[in-house]
């Protein structure tokens, strides 16, 4: 089975800051659906389920962007994965939101 992959820049954002921000969406996904999201270093290991689908996976920094890879859930729902997990990168990354502000439950 094919990989799912995400790419989203950093756009000027410090590693420092977008790791900051994406531990926040971490503990968005814990305590909203269970899954699972353990940081070693600059890297992190997505696991659990949001609603039928599995989530199984990794964030890490690449350059200038952050990478989402993992299991492909299938042509079913690769598409709504995608653009479940896309869009909550986007939303955690978005420097407009001040890093408080971001939604932790």
């Amino acid at each position: 089975m094919a990989n799912l992959r995400i790419e989203q820049p950093l756009g000027g954002m410090s590693m420092e800051d977008a790791k900051a921000r994406l531990t926040a969406m971490g503990e968005y996904f814990t305590n909203k659906h269970g899954i699972g999201v353990t940081w070693s270093g600059d890297a992190a290991t997505v696991k659990g389920k949001y609603l039928v689908v599995t989530i199984d996976g990794g964030l890490r920094f690449d350059g200038g962007k952050v990478v989402f890879e993992g299991k492909d859930p299938g042509l079913l729902w690769r598409g709504k994965a995608k653009e479940y997990i896309e869009g909550k990168i986007r939303k955690y990354l978005d420097p407009r939101t001040p890093l408080p502000d971001l939604p932790r439950r």
